[in-house]
């Protein structure tokens, strides 16, 4: 009862875990309990961490939900769902003081913060003792004073006719076993979409006008292989899955000079195998997108964990010289739009676009609004298209812009060459010093154009900081949640968020800089991998970097917990 009173009135976001072992149905759970939150007009944001191995060991989901958007993960619990002794072991230390502790009675815990519900028994009368995440998604609704409408549309879409009605028996005794607690406030996020990153991903690449795809199954990647080719037959897209990366990359390669346009997806390991083919791109100045959805290496590594430490990788990799793009996506949105722009400055430009993802930002899910197709498909400025006189094709003509005439095999009036040997303007292989020198040049010269294209970081924050923090990709949700709480605690903090990243913007950068007392990098690596590509480039240095690579992703809390080792906001509560 007393807990009952301590939640009336609502609060904006609730955190809940769920946890126990692989094979116990917690990916479905959460996966259903999440489609009713969103269904219901609440904002979502979940998060995944489990172990690489199919039975056994401690998996968890962790969903963040309420009426107000949220983009990131924070430790501190409200509700732990636990399955078994360990899920308690392990994470009793994050529930609040006041939070909640659902689980089975026969557990035989003993928490002041304990609600038992028995979900092992409810879900043998359903029929099925492997219900019992069901019977704790109805329990949870009622709970949060939430009708069962939702969660059973969401079992209908997901399970078979033969298991259907059981788990709906299961969702309506642990809805029947549980008690109101009124703790959600009124749903403001209605008609917003939830999907993965890797979802969004897929899809911004579809707005992009990806028509072929190749991939040799790699984790985390694994799940764009599986969105496109579950989507090929509808979208008429060709996906092969290669032997390996080697001949993923050559496939994807091959598409893109016979005209379609053409991605690949892996992770570091794969990228690494992949490096001889991004050189051919380079050289043949074939478009191509790939996407390196990073995990913790180097070799096998974490299979199943997130790390962001390919950047230096992915902007430098392959022997020579040659332009490339790396932009690192921030969140759900962004890899949408950002994805679909990939495809058109790599059409645009001639060279290789590489998209930097990691496990977390891919298997998190959130809700965002529907994306703008038009928008996204519209986001580069396309390039005048010169003509050559008729009966001649100069494939690698010598422009101001370094952008030659690019044609497909079979629709031009001249022969459509490519080689990875240095070649002349009509693509013959040659060993001129000048025309050497011209064609690296010639490719150096898109540079140039492409600069004036790039996105600044995103700035969060007050007007003129003190302190000032800079990240990439999927930490940048994290860092303006932990701006915002630093700063409403009278602080003067800022970030700057990158998601173009090489070649580096640099305007907004210095101008920020130059008013800062100190500057951090925030970073899920162990060498501060974004401080050095900004020396390098700048010749700007970091006061000091806050890093994270264990594997787990940095939460909001963190990154408070840890500014304050530097003399920021210390006993600043999250």
């Amino acid at each position: 009862m007393g807990y009952t009173q301590r939640m009336e009135g609502g609060v904006p976001l609730i955190n809940l875990c769920i946890g126990g072992a692989a094979g116990e149905g917690i990916e479905t759970m959460a996966g259903i309990l999440e489609k009713a939150l969103q269904r219901s007009g609440y904002f979502v944001f979940s998060m995944r961490d489990f172990m690489s191995r199919i039975r056994g060991g401690h998996n968890f989901a962790q969903i963040r939900f309420g009426s107000e958007p949220v983009a990131a993960h924070v430790d501190a619990l409200d509700i732990l769902v636990a399955y078994d002794e360990r899920t308690y072991a392990e994470h009793q230390s994050r529930l609040k003081a006041d939070g909640l502790l659902l689980c089975d009675p026969g557990l035989g815990l003993s928490d002041a913060r304990l609600l038992p519900i028995p979900i092992r028994s409810l879900a043998k009368e359903s029929g099925n003792a492997r219900t019992v995440g069901v019977v704790c998604v109805g329990a949870l609704l009622k709970l949060m004073s939430l009708p069962l409408a939702n969660a059973e549309a969401a079992l209908r879409e997901t399970l078979a006719p033969g298991i259907l009605e059981m788990n709906l028996t299961a969702l309506h005794k642990g809805y029947e076993s549980s008690a109101e607690m009124r703790r959600l406030p009124p749903p403001t996020a209605s008609g917003r979409l939830l999907m993965t990153g890797a979802e969004a991903m897929a899809m911004g690449a579809l707005a992009g006008g990806l028509r072929f795809y190749s991939a040799y199954p790699m984790s985390p990647a694994t799940s764009l292989l599986t969105f496109f080719t579950a989507q090929s037959e509808p979208l008429r897209l060709m996906v092969e899955q290669a032997e390996d990366e080697i001949a993923a990359i050559n496939m994807a390669l091959g598409a893109s000079y016979a005209g379609a346009r053409a991605m690949v997806g892996t992770s570091g390991g794969g990228f690494s195998l992949m490096v001889e083919g991004l050189g051919l791109a380079g050289i043949a100045e074939l478009p191509i997108v790939i996407a390196d959805v990073q995990r913790p290496g180097p070799a096998t590594g974490l299979p199943t964990r997130t790390e962001q430490s390919d950047l230096l990788f992915a902007c430098f990799a392959s022997q020579g010289e040659f332009p490339r793009i790396v932009i690192a996506v921030r969140d759900h949105a962004d890899a949408f739009y950002q994805t679909a722009r990939a495809f058109q400055l790599a059409w645009k430009y001639q060279m290789p676009v590489l998209l930097l993802s990691d496990e977390y930002l891919a298997d998190s899910a959130a809700t965002i609004a529907p994306p703008d197709v038009e928008k996204a498909a519209h986001s580069v400025a396309p390039l005048p298209r010169e003509a050559d006189p008729p009966g001649v094709y100069r494939r690698y003509a010598l422009t101001d812009s370094g952008i030659s005439p690019l044609r497909v095999p079979g629709k031009s009036d001249g022969l459509v060459r490519a080689d990875s040997d240095e070649h002349a303007e009509e693509g013959t292989i040659t060993e001129s010093a000048q025309v050497r020198v011209q064609m690296v040049d010639k490719r150096a010269r898109k540079l140039e154009g492409l600069k004036a294209e790039l996105y600044e970081p995103e700035y969060t924050g007050v007007t003129r900081p003190r302190v000032l923090l800079v990240g990439f990709g999927s930490t940048s949700a994290a860092i303006t949640e932990a701006v915002s709480i630093l700063n409403s605690h009278g602080l003067s903090v800022g970030a700057l968020l990158f998601g173009d990243v090489y070649p580096l913007p640099r305007k907004r950068l210095e101008a920020f800089w130059q008013q800062a007392d100190a500057v951090y990098s925030v970073e899920q690596n162990a060498t501060a991998q974004l401080a050095k590509l900004i020396r390098m480039e700048t010749g700007l240095g970091c006061t000091d970097s806050l890093l994270k690579y264990s594997g787990r992703q940095l939460s909001v809390d963190e990154i408070v917990s840890g500014l304050e080792a530097f003399g920021i906001g210390r006993e600043v509560p999250v």
